[in-house]
């Protein structure tokens, strides 16, 4: 099967409304792509474009060199795995496995040896004989996943499938996808979530999503040390974003000088000053902010500290305190040039 996604300007509108809003973005050949974004973003309809369960206004949508735009769904050579697993209860998991197999008309001689492939790759070949019933989630997302592998896809499509599990099961879920991943280095994946850990852990690239548009792009190192945008820097991990303005050696928060490159904003322009939390240390140091303490939060290895400096609120997620300093206290806040990003106009909320 060939492999790669690309949206050539994809729009789709329901009832009047733009869901999706002329998408432009490419999934190359072997690449984890995340679509990460709100509730009503448009990652979601992105992806059932993808799969054909929506038919785009407008633009184009590519598997490999195939436009498959106006193909339907069985013509297009993709395994989808979707969060409520969807395997049918009466069947036992070998014949879940199966199904698509056989709906692709795989010759009945090759199937069980495509079967135990597909249940051997997930961990699942001793289940073969159980119903989902008999299964936990985590074990029911598992035989989700071999039965869209079965089919030996260029393509495999990951509509929010961990949500469903407990956190513990979660994580296991994102290493066993991770090992899954280097197993099938040629298959692209197209993997939707609003769970920023999740996209992080495994994407090879992120496209943030946001009012039926993206957003931005790219590694997950770039979106996290050096966000583009406000909405980029709030979705993709913590951040605190402060309204500055610029000076010619860096930039003033309230009557509070800090140093941090400009990134050639003029000197009197309106900023947003991105420092993540974990960043943030207690006590005397480069660009010291001064405040009191509103509000602590014990995170079990961190105390989150919410400091009030300069007529906003910072976050700094320091190592666990001995003894719980008391609301009101003052305190001093310090964090290194190199540690901040400078963004262009706007008001961050603190």
């Amino acid at each position: 099967m060939t492999s790669g996604i690309r949206f050539d300007a994809v729009s789709v509108a329901y009832g009047g409304t733009t869901v999706l809003d002329r998408l432009d973005l490419t999934v190359e050949p072997g690449e984890v792509m995340a679509l990460l974004g709100p509730s009503g973003s448009g990652k979601t309809t992105a992806l059932r474009a993808v799969a054909g369960f929506v038919r785009p206004a407008s633009g184009r949508v590519l598997i490999g060199d195939r436009d498959v735009t106006h193909l339907p769904p069985y013509k297009r050579g993709i395994g989808m795995v979707v969060q409520q697993y969807a395997l049918f209860p009466h069947l036992r998991v070998d014949a879940n496995v199966a199904f698509g197999l056989k709906a692709q008309k795989v010759s009945k001689e090759e199937i069980p040896a495509r079967v135990a492939e597909a249940l051997e790759m997930t961990g699942m070949a001793s289940y073969a004989h159980r119903y989902p019933r008999e299964l936990s989630g985590g074990q029911q997302q598992r035989v989700a996943i071999a039965r869209a592998l079965a089919i030996r896809p260029g393509v495999l499509l990951l509509d929010e499938p961990l949500s469903a599990l407990d956190a513990q099961l979660r994580s296991g879920m994102l290493a066993e996808l991770a090992r899954l991943h280097r197993e099938l280095p040629d298959v692209s994946i197209l993997y939707v979530t609003h769970d920023q850990i999740e996209a992080l852990t495994l994407a090879d690239r992120i496209a943030v999503m946001d009012k039926a548009r993206l957003q931005d792009c790219g590694t997950p190192q770039d979106l996290y040390r050096r966000p583009r945008t406000e909405f980029t820097a709030s979705f993709v991990g913590n951040a605190n974003l402060l309204p500055v303005t610029v000076t010619p050696d860096g930039v003033t928060l309230g009557d509070t000088r800090l140093s941090v490159a400009t990134d050639g904003i003029a000197p009197g322009a309106a900023a947003t000053l991105c420092v993540r939390p974990h960043l943030i240390g207690l006590g005397e140091g480069p660009n010291a902010l001064r405040g009191r303490i509103t509000e602590v939060q014990w995170r079990g290895s961190t105390h989150r500290l919410y400091v009030e400096t300069a007529g906003r609120r910072v976050k700094a997620d320091v190592r666990e305190l001995r003894d719980t300093p008391p609301l009101g206290t003052e305190v001093t806040l310090n964090f290194a040039p190199e540690d901040a990003v400078l963004l262009g106009s706007g008001v961050g909320d603190g």
